[in-house]
């Protein structure tokens, strides 16, 4: 579990880093695909790993729906979230938020007993694999703002397996795996895949 969490703050570490290149761009464009904008998409990054945090964090977390926080879009046409950036502070103040969320998650995996299990509608889930879920949010949303907002992001291959293995087991093996992960979520227009989802199943050792 230890290289999920160690991947988790590799990529959000890496995120930050290149959204803070351009915060002084205009993030409140049109993500291609989406409704949302890129600010709104960044900003439901933060929010599922807030989430994601969330649903591991209680003494008794829950197994069949999600913790009972407010999930709301505050300007429409934008993704509901729990956590919403304060407009005053601008895109430096949202990928601080990035961050925090980030860090929240983060904590909570390396530090929760390894039996805790939270829901999520593509499975009950460890600390783990609610890292691995996180890493994907974030590798994939930012993939989905790095053309309109014109930055380069290339995720590490090896972070990219273990995410792969861990929440779609059924994904080939060979060839390159940010290509892969791209067709399982949907975002290779050469081979459509519409309906798709991970599997966050806690898989037990053989």
């Amino acid at each position: 579990m230890a290289d999920l969490v160690d991947d988790l703050d590799t990529t959000v570490s890496a995120a930050t880093s290149a959204l803070l290149e351009i915060v002084d761009h205009d993030w409140d464009i049109p993500v291609s695909g989406l409704t949302w904008t890129c600010r709104g998409t960044i900003e439901h990054v933060a929010d599922d790993l807030f989430a994601y945090a969330g649903q591991i964090a209680p003494s008794k977390p829950e197994v069949t729906t999600y913790v009972a926080f407010d999930f709301y879009a505050d300007r429409e046409g934008e993704p509901t979230c729990a956590v919403h950036a304060e407009p005053d502070r601008g895109n430096a103040g949202l990928v601080q938020i990035l961050d925090a969320c980030g860090g929240m998650l983060s904590a909570l995996a390396r530090t929760r007993p390894p039996e805790v299990r939270g829901w999520h509608p593509y499975g009950v889930s460890d600390a783990g694999g609610f890292a691995a879920m996180g890493t994907v949010e974030t590798m994939l949303h930012v993939y989905d703002v790095a053309d309109p907002l014109g930055i380069a992001w290339h995720p590490h291959a090896d972070v990219v397996r273990r995410v792969l293995d861990r929440l779609f087991p059924d994904a080939p093996t060979d060839g390159n795996p940010w290509q892969t992960l791209l067709h399982a979520t949907g975002r290779d227009p050469e081979r459509p895949n519409e309906s798709w989802q991970w599997d966050a199943t806690v898989r037990e050792p053989a």
